[in-house]
């Protein structure tokens, strides 16, 4: 990872258009959403098989590609790909918490990718392509705790090492910075396109979370959309 002082410096603006509306869900790619949607921010590698791994879930509201967790404002694709810039390739996941939650979510997380192989997923390699949860509410920072905690027990009882997945606020990560417009949607676009996610076979457990067990109202991050 480069220091803040050794990143690129990027730019002030996006320097590329972006549809407005996902091709997939036909809702707005960056809002406004529903009254009372909720946003976290997800990272298991290539961000191509991981947002169509979202969509597709129910009580999802929108997703999109893009970087985060970094320095460099408004990057491009080509910078993230050479490490200087600190970001992930990170998937936006906007959902309607009366339709599904954290923990639904979260279980996709887990079973569809390696979170204990460090700055890589299968062939591709490097820090753009870390595990990572931005949290945003204190269900979702709980969620992401006890379900971590819940599945790295799995690994172990299956031969696997330690979770390396980076959990922090999404306040703490920095700007979501939408990606260039074709990696957005593309596997709807491109079908027969480069995928590196699919279930791990593994089985992470849910409904562990309690109400009492959430961190108070004062410890918790405003949401960053």
């Amino acid at each position: 990872m480069p220091t803040r002082e050794e990143a690129l410096p990027g730019r002030a603006e996006r320097p590329y258009d972006v549809s407005p509306t996902h091709v997939v869900l036909g809702t707005p790619i960056e809002g406004p959403w529903p009254d009372g949607s909720e946003v976290m921010y997800v990272g298991m590698g290539c961000f191509w098989g991981v947002e169509r791994i979202f969509w597709r879930q129910p009580g999802v509201v929108a997703t999109a590609a893009g970087y985060m967790g970094g320095y460099t404002p408004n990057p491009t694709y080509e910078e993230v790909c050479t490490g200087l810039t600190g970001h992930a390739e990170i998937v936006r996941v906007v959902y309607d918490p009366e339709q599904t939650s954290p923990e639904l979510l979260l279980k996709q997380f887990w079973e569809n990718h390696d979170p204990t192989t460090a700055n890589r997923q299968g062939n591709d390699v490097g820090t753009g392509y870390r595990s990572a949860i931005y949290w945003t509410t204190p269900e979702q920072e709980r969620a992401a705790i006890a379900t971590r905690d819940a599945f790295q027990k799995v690994l172990h009882d299956n031969g696997f090492g330690e979770i390396t997945t980076e959990i922090r606020s999404a306040q703490d990560a920095g700007p979501f910075y939408v990606a260039e417009d074709y990696h957005q949607g593309y596997l709807h676009k491109n079908p027969m396109g480069y995928c590196n996610h699919g279930p791990n076979g593994m089985t992470c457990p849910v409904g562990i979370v309690r109400q009492d067990q959430l961190p108070s109202q004062q410890d918790v991050a405003p949401p960053a959309h």
